[in-house]
């Protein structure tokens, strides 16, 4: 029965979404959040009026505290983001789940977004948040890249940096770099929130230098996931005392100045075979933390916005006692027609913002001085 009203909701939310709009994109960014139950969480020895409800963590921003518990679901969303350098795009939902928090919502959105894309709905870009990323690899990211999906997802901090090596090339940050790579490139964090103009101009620049320490593909991945990358120095992209021919490279290249002393495999082969293991978690569309990587996620917000259009107090308003309803059933399928309501105001805000954007811009009048003849 799951699967059905699962179902019925999809059609719900497909149904309002115009066709002009079905295939505007196929990037999408997903989130979930709290979603309080009506019913009292059950007491000690007691039971609750919803037996679908169970107890999970929310994140909170009250002074010295980060999360605390609650008594509900999780609600995952699906929202419709722009292409990158496309066209904007009304941020609709085209998915809605929700579940007690005893079902990971992260391999139920792997899931989801696998049977959207049987479903005929195109694969693209998934922007994820560092809960998404984090998982193991078999519950998000290698179904979703099996699925047709590129991975544009915010990293963890356990997860950035080193992480070892693979035939003597250092594994860090989804990428595979040369051994001599300095380490103040390999570990940058993100660039921080109220950087200045200055800082994102040389954060940047050190981005592009790690770059060059990359090693290059020169093959995609099979139907089994392997692919073979080459020696940055071999592909012209830095100077190496290993590599005769890269030393006619320009001065301005970035140069090994210490290779390592026992040239390892990822050095001396023309390339190495790669298998899907390899930075199976944290491997994704573009280089992080780069500027390229920086622009593409920051489309992830409008699945916030979507979040935040249904909690809006001056709207639905979808805190706890807006639908005195218990059960998941039930509360799935108004959380669907919530999402449909939310779908409707956004593209009456989009067409508005459209039409005053393309509308001429109204023609001024020339004041005149005071003074002035005529006047």
């Amino acid at each position: 029965m799951k699967g059905v009203l699962d179902q019925v909701c999809d059609s719900i939310l497909e149904a309002s979404i115009p066709e002009a709009y079905k295939a505007a994109s196929s990037a999408k960014a997903v989130d979930w959040t709290d979603h309080p139950s009506w019913a009292r969480p059950p007491t000690t020895g007691g039971h609750s009026a919803d037996p679908d409800a169970g107890w999970g963590h929310r994140n909170v921003n009250t002074p010295g505290t980060k999360e605390e518990l609650f008594f509900g679901y999780y609600a995952s969303l699906v929202t419709m983001v722009a292409e990158e350098s496309g066209p904007a795009v009304p941020g609709l939902v085209r998915r809605v789940l929700l579940d007690s928090p005893g079902v990971d919502p992260v391999p139920a959105m792997a899931k989801a977004l696998v049977a959207m894309a049987e479903a005929g709905v195109a694969a693209g870009d998934v922007l994820a948040d560092s809960g998404y990323s984090y998982r193991l690899p078999e519950h998000w990211a290698d179904p979703l890249r099996a699925g047709g999906y590129r991975l544009v997802v915010d990293l963890h901090p356990a997860d950035r940096g080193p992480k070892g090596t693979y035939e003597g090339a250092l594994v860090a940050n989804g990428n595979l770099y040369c051994p001599a790579t300095p380490a103040t490139l390999v570990g940058m964090a993100p660039l921080g929130r109220g950087a200045s103009p200055e800082e994102i101009d040389a954060f940047d620049r050190r981005c592009e230098e790690a770059g060059a320490y990359k090693l290059g593909p020169i093959s995609s991945a099979d139907s089994e996931g392997y692919y073979r990358l080459s020696c940055p120095a071999a592909a012209g992209k830095l100077r190496c005392p290993l590599k005769a021919a890269s030393m006619s490279l320009a001065l301005s290249r970035p140069e090994v100045l210490a290779p390592p002393p026992e040239a390892p495999r990822c050095c001396t082969q023309a390339s190495i075979t790669v298998p899907p293991s390899v930075n199976a978690k944290t491997r994704q569309k573009h280089d992080y933390p780069s500027a390229a990587h920086r622009r593409s996620f920051a489309r992830r917000t409008a699945a916030e916005r979507s979040f935040s259009i249904t909690k809006n107090t001056a709207g639905t308003d979808m805190r706890r006692g807006w639908c005195r309803m218990v059960g998941r059933a039930k509360n799935l399928l108004v959380y669907a027609a919530a999402a449909v309501v939310a779908n409707l105001r956004c593209l009456s805000r989009f067409g508005e913002r459209q039409a005053q954007e393309s509308a001429p811009s109204p023609r001024r009048s020339r004041r005149r001085r005071s003074g002035s003849p005529g006047a």
